[in-house]
Order: C-alpha cells, then structure tokens, then sequence
C-alpha cells in the first residue's frame, strides 16, 4: 500500500503553547479518496523521528494504519532528528531527564487527540454521531495503538493508561524498573500499575532483548512481577538481542533484521486482533441497541 507523509504543528499547554510537531504518515488510495483506517502512535527512541523510526512507522502504515509520529523534545530543539553519535546521545539523554513527566503525557494525548480528529483515521472524536438508517445514533469507539522503542517503549507504555489506546506493543522500554524517566528522574508509571490504571485497559505486550544494558534481568523481573501482581493481561516476550535491536541505521552492530521482521510480525497480529475484536464488539452494540429501539 502507498503511503504519504505530512505533519501538523499543535499548540501545547505545558510549554506555554509552544508547538509540537507530529508527523503523519498514511495509506494512500487514490481511487477510495474517503477510505478510513486505525490509528497509532509511534514513539521514537531519545533522538526523535529519525530514518530508522520513519521506516519503522512507514512499515505499519503500508499495512493499513495512519500513524502520528511526535517530536517529543519541542521544549529544547525543532523537529529535526538529533545525530546518532555522542553528541546527539548526549543532548537526547539530557532531554529525556530534563522534561516533565507530565509534559511526555501531553505529547501522548495531543498525537491521540490529532488521530481521531483526522478524516482518514476512523476513531472519532468522543460524542460525535453516526447516523444509520433507523436514524438512531451511536458514539463511535475509537481505535488507537501505541508502540515505540527505548524512550519511546516508555512512553508506549505509559500511553496504554489512556483508555482510547486499545493495544501497546512497547519495544526495550527503558527507565520503567527504575522509575527514572522525566525532571526529577522520578516518574510514576509502575505506581500507576499497582494503583490499578491499567485494568480494563487495552492489551499490552512488552518486548525485550536479553543482553540488553539499559534494562537488566532485575528490571525485567520486576516489570514482569508489577503486572502480573496487578493482573495485567500483558504478554512479555524476553528475545536474544541487545538494545536497539530494531535499529536498522548506526545500531553499533544490534540491528536484527530477521528478529525485527517476526516481532513486527506479531506486533501487527495484535494490532489487527484489537481492531476486529473492537469492531466486533460495536458491530453487536450496535445491533443490540437496534433492536431494542425497533421492539
């Protein structure tokens, strides 16, 4: 499927309406103009949208999604990618700890809040109506994912606490063991788990390699211990690879491919999954209220 490419620049509040820049990308078809799809969040690592997590993005966009891509440092630098070297490695992890927790939630929402407002996508914003032929009329559910890797599995993460987000499939995560992500280098979202944000939410799947550094066995077994105590449905996948393994550009010799290619495989298998259950469960609300309104 054909893609494009565009962005839109959205006032923030926590930055004292200072724009961020998210990048769409989409599934062009020429000859259904009005054609809707999915959507997802696409996170990035700590140097922002880069080739690597264009291709990534483009990958699941081909396949029949609109995806949003955010910028999450707009608070320090434009939307252009930071280098993958020691300086741009140096500039991303001091971002990543100088940035408000709550300022990284934001970011989430608005991408969120953007996708459903897009006529391609086919979440709708909350209350808008569908009118069918009985002339009854239905909220429409909205259909989201998250995913992303490093900094951006954080976040992923973090944005399966809102309840649009119907599935998070969040790559080597880092900082949730240690609860270091954000200003203060305290951040709450194991607390969050064990406090009972996550139940009823959408699925979670969190992926990591084993020889990662950045997240060690310890942290994985707590990550692990926190949902599973919280009766979390989260699948958690331990794979042979180290960090950035998904990285196809300067990965300092990680990049799996083949790895990449089954993981992304079995992200798209949970991402399809959510929407037709999701659409099956509407389809029968639907029917149900329906039919109450004929009898």
């Amino acid at each position: 499927m054909l893609i494009n490419k565009t962005f839109h620049d959205i006032p923030t509040q926590l930055d004292n309406g200072k724009p961020i820049r998210i990048f769409i990308i989409a599934p062009e078809v020429p000859d259904y103009p009005e054609a809707k799809f999915p959507g997802v969040v696409v996170f990035s690592e700590i140097y922002q949208v880069t080739g690597p997590v264009e291709r990534f993005a483009g990958q699941i966009a081909s396949q029949g999604y609109v995806v949003a891509c955010p910028s999450v440092y707009h608070e320090f630098e434009g939307p252009e990618s930071l280098p993958y070297d020691v300086e741009g490695t140096d500039r991303g992890n001091k971002y990543k700890i100088e940035k408000k927790v709550e300022a990284y939630d934001e970011d989430a929402k608005l991408a969120i809040d953007l996708l459903v407002s897009l006529k391609n996508c086919n979440g709708r914003i909350a209350g808008e109506p569908l009118t069918f032929r009985n002339g009854a009329h239905f909220i429409r559910l909205i259909v989201s994912k998250a995913t992303g890797m490093c900094l951006g599995g954080h976040l992923a993460f973090r944005a399966a606490f809102d309840p649009r987000v119907l599935a998070s499939v969040c790559f080597f995560g880092t900082d949730i063991h240690s609860a270091t992500l954000g200003k203060g280098k305290s951040d709450d979202s194991l607390i969050r788990v064990r406090n009972g944000d996550l139940k009823g939410k959408g699925e979670l799947v969190m992926i990591f390699g084993k020889q990662d550094t950045h997240v060690p066995r310890e942290g994985r077994d707590l990550i692990r211990k926190v949902l599973e105590d919280a009766n979390i449905p989260a699948s958690f996948l331990e794979v042979q690879a180290q960090h950035a393994f998904v990285r196809d550009e300067q990965s300092k010799g990680r990049w799996d491919a083949a790895l990449t290619r089954s993981l992304f495989t079995f992200m798209m298998e949970v991402f399809e999954k959510d929407c037709w259950s999701r659409s099956r469960t509407e389809g029968r609300s639907r029917e149900s209220t329906r039919t109450r309104l004929l009898n």
